[in-house]
C-alpha cells in the first residue's frame, strides 16, 4: 500500500474510473446482446414491427457505444468495429430474409 498522499489519491481515482469503465462496457455488451436477439427475431419472422424493434435496439446500442468512446472507455476504432458488427448482423439477416422471399 502506498504511503504518499498523491499515490493514495491516484489509487482511489483509478478504482473509481475502473468501476465507471466496467459499467459502460457491461452496458455495451448487454445492449449488443439485446439487439442481436432482436435481429434473430427479425430473421425468424421478418415483419415491419420486428424490423422497427431491431432498429430501435440498434440505435440504443450505438448511442451507448458512442458515449463510451466519447468518455475514453473504448478506443475509437473499437467503437467503430463494434458498430460495424452490429450493422452487419442486421444487414445479413435482412438480406437473407429478402432472398428467401424472392
Amino acid at each position: 500500500m502506498a504511503n504518499i498522499k498523491s499515490a493514495l489519491k491516484r489509487i482511489e481515482v483509478a478504482e473509481r474510473n475502473r468501476l465507471r469503465n466496467r459499467s459502460y462496457k457491461s452496458a455495451v455488451k448487454t445492449l449488443s446482446k439485446s439487439y442481436l436477439a432482436a435481429a434473430e427475431a427479425y430473421q425468424a419472422d421478418p415483419t415491419p414491427e420486428n424490423l422497427a424493434a431491431a432498429e430501435a435496439k440498434m440505435a440504443t446500442a450505438y448511442s451507448k457505444i458512442d458515449k463510451a468512446v466519447k468518455r475514453g472507455v473504448l478506443h475509437p476504432n473499437t467503437g467503430a468495429r463494434k458498430k460495424s458488427g452490429l450493422a452487419r448482423a442486421l444487414k445479413t439477416k435482412d438480406s437473407q430474409g429478402t432472398e428467401a422471399a424472392s
